[in-house]
């Protein structure tokens, strides 16, 4: 593992666009550059292999995914409770790009660590959408994922860094996107 230079951890609510931007981001910087890493990575195949589920299948957006939701959900919170960077050492593991992306964060416990082990290199990210726009990209209000920690673990508590809007309006993402990509190379530049 190479020492990243900058970290840029993603929070927002279900269908927020997080991998949409994130993916937007990477492809802008170039995957020499910058790794898009998933915490939810991890725990999917972990959760998949204990239950004899499709991997492949938790890791897309599909119906599938949303069955298991819930109960993927409690397993997490409990390999979580006894060791709260299990899956955060594990997907920074071999990882040479000097920008890393931590494409959803959800917890403060996976702020609280990356912030000590990198200390300023981390920055918060928040992508915001209304109900409406999340509702038109599939968005339903479910009960025991939508109010559970997973969902709102960085409602309150986290001064974020950045705050990224995902409405409708690509001009405007466009500019944010810019801003943040801006700063980002200014970290790349900075003398080691």
């Amino acid at each position: 593992m190479a020492a990243p230079r900058s970290i840029l951890m993603f929070s927002g609510k279900r269908k927020s666009g997080k991998d949409y931007i994130t993916e937007r981001l990477r492809d802008s910087l170039g995957e020499d550059t910058c790794a898009i890493l998933r915490l939810s990575g991890p725990l999917k195949q972990q959760f998949a292999r204990e239950r004899g589920l499709d991997f492949e299948r938790l890791l897309d957006a599909s119906d599938y995914k949303e069955m298991y939701r819930a109960d993927m959900i409690c397993w997490g919170e409990e390999k979580r409770s006894l060791d709260p960077g299990f899956f955060c050492r594990l997907i920074v593991e071999g990882v040479m790009q000097p920008v890393w992306i931590i494409s959803d964060s959800r917890r403060r416990s996976d702020v609280d660590w990356f912030l000590a082990a990198f200390g300023d290199v981390t920055q918060t990210v928040r992508v915001v959408a209304s109900q409406e726009t999340r509702r038109c990209r599939g968005w339903i209000y479910t009960p025991e994922v939508d109010d559970a920690e997973s969902e709102c673990g960085l409602d309150t508590g986290v001064a974020f860094d950045w705050i990224i809007t995902n409405d409708k309006d690509e001009v405007s993402l466009d500019e944010q996107l810019h801003k943040l990509k801006a700063f980002i190379l200014s970290r790349l530049t900075l003398p080691v």
